[in-house]
């Protein structure tokens, strides 16, 4: 008989009875998007939107800090010591880090369509099941972050920054599986719109991580390797603040019921939608790892790899405002370091807080709400944009100074600035539509955009104009503003070429389809 009802749920509302006036069958008054649209509806939307992102942006801004610190102490041990953590956290990115970002993003489909949807006992199974995938996944990159030091070798790099690399990269290796363990619980208790906890433990740890790379590196005489350790030990303690959060929290209850057996159900279908996830999150981010190998190919190496690696360093903080909005919706070789941070904190405030409102809205077959999500956001995202890339060209001539004191770096990090601004407003606008297809389930669709974005477009346009037409650096940077715009464009008509009935509809398919009968919540 249960398994009956739940079948007829497949066809039916997820919500409630559809009231007098409404005229569709998920209970949602539909207007026209247009005139129609009340001012209130709008100002409601972004107020939760900006509910949502204002503490992601603190997150993703504190947790992507711990880099940047790293990096700056770092600094202060040498040239060749910068080169070799930065060239490390580099390859880490490439090999490790991306994979398992974009393998924990499914659980933004997942999670936030169950949660929409009322399925809260899914989340707790769905993120259990990711866990134990993600940590499977990072033994194997373990072992080659264990090879770094030959492996570099082999791609050509200098054999001192890569032995220094090799050293970095051991040391840092505990670090692989807190992150994989860190992505799926932000994400568990994003979806739920639960971030303040997530403030407070970034914030506890960033700050116990200033004292404590102080005494690594400095202190301790481990050098560099007390940077990598510190990482370690920064990112494993917000593990453990965030799971005893979770343990024990009351908000927490419905959606955590304790470990289950049901988490080792169903691991191809979870496969199904992490797969296509991670390819889309690993060919946006390996290509701006690719122009950080680049950057050393060109002229005075040193120089080029230095000024971009404090740009993808900038470009990383001012990316984590649209990060946060999406999910709400470095020195020699330091700008692989430098991306991830970027990346992560652009994926949250716009990945983030957009696939969470997206996800939360479809899963609860409110699809009108879905796109006023999408038009709101995009509000944000623009002026976002616009105010970021004013900021950084007013302080451009002194932002340099915060990494090097050498005229020749900061005059180049100044010239770059201006470049940054443009593609900070481009990236944010990506930012918001990846975000819109995490929540819908497009992963497929935006890992084929940005192949074609960033392969066909962006990676030949950079090298072509620095190699070919000797611009240097700032032509790498024009290649990645080429590969964002085309990106942008893409996402931007399918997004508005969706059928937002048809995709709530999907979303209620796909939630029922994984929901065990026997648990089925009343």
């Amino acid at each position: 008989m249960e398994r009956e009802e739940h079948r007829q749920t497949l066809n039916s509302p997820l919500i409630g009875i559809a009231c007098e006036g409404d005229t569709d069958g998920f209970g949602n008054r539909e207007r026209s998007y247009g005139s129609e649209i009340r001012r209130k509806e709008i100002i409601d939307e972004v107020k939760k939107q900006l509910w949502l992102a204002g503490p992601l942006v603190a997150v993703n801004l504190l947790q992507y800090c711990l880099q940047i610190i790293s990096v700056m102490f770092v600094g202060h041990l040498g040239e060749l010591s910068l080169s070799g953590a930065s060239m490390a956290t580099s390859f880490a990115s490439v090999t490790g880090f991306s994979l398992l970002l974009g393998m924990a993003s499914a659980l933004d489909t997942f999670c936030g369509q169950s949660y929409g949807a009322r399925q809260h006992h899914m989340l707790g199974i769905y993120t259990q099941r990711a866990m134990l995938v993600l940590c499977l996944v990072s033994i194997p990159l373990a072992l080659i972050w264990a090879n770094t030091r030959s492996i570099l070798a082999a791609l050509g790099q200098d054999e001192d920054i890569a032995i220094q690399a090799g050293i970095y990269a051991r040391f840092f290796i505990p670090t692989i599986f807190a992150y994989g363990l860190l992505q799926c619980l932000v994400k568990f208790l994003q979806t739920q719109s639960i971030v303040f906890p997530m403030m407070l433990s970034s914030g506890i740890t960033a700050l116990l991580h200033l004292p404590v790379c102080w005494i690594l590196v400095f202190k301790s005489g481990l050098g560099m390797r007390g940077a990598a350790l510190a990482n370690c030990f920064s990112y494993w303690l917000n593990v453990l603040l965030l799971a005893l959060y979770i343990k024990f929290s009351s908000l927490c209850t419905k959606t955590w019921t304790g470990f289950s057996k049901e988490a080792l159900h169903n691991i191809p279908s979870f496969l199904k939608l992490a797969i296509p996830s991670a390819v889309m999150v690993c060919l946006e981010m390996w290509s701006f790892e690719m122009m950080v190998l680049l950057s050393g190919l060109l002229p005075n190496p040193k120089l080029e790899t230095s000024v971009l690696s404090i740009c993808l360093t900038t470009g990383a903080t001012v990316w984590m405002i649209p990060y946060g909005l999406s999910n709400a919706a470095r020195c020699v070789d330091a700008p692989s370091l430098t991306f991830r941070i970027n990346f992560a904190l652009k994926s949250t405030i716009y990945i983030y807080v957009y696939s969470t409102r997206v996800s939360n809205e479809l899963g609860a077959g409110n699809y009108s709400r879905a796109r006023l999500a999408i038009y709101a956001v995009l509000v944000l995202a623009i002026t976002e944009g616009i105010l970021v890339g004013s900021v950084l060209i007013a302080i451009r001539n002194i932002w340099g100074l915060a990494f090097s004191n050498e005229a020749q770096v900061t005059k180049y990090v100044a010239a770059m600035l201006p470049l940054i601004a443009g593609s900070n407003l481009l990236d944010g606008l990506q930012c918001v539509l990846s975000g819109t297809a995490r929540g819908c389930g497009w992963q497929k669709i935006g890992a084929f955009i940005n192949l074609g974005s960033y392969y066909l477009v962006g990676l030949p346009s950079g090298i072509l104009m620095a190699f070919v037409l000797h611009i240097g650096g700032r032509g790498l940077w024009l290649g990645i503003i080429c590969a964002l715009a085309v990106q942008a464009l893409s996402l931007l008509m399918i997004t508005f070429r969706a059928k937002w009935e048809e995709e709530a509809q999907k979303a209620t398919k796909r939630v029922f389809e994984a929901t065990f009968p026997t648990e089925i919540v009343a």
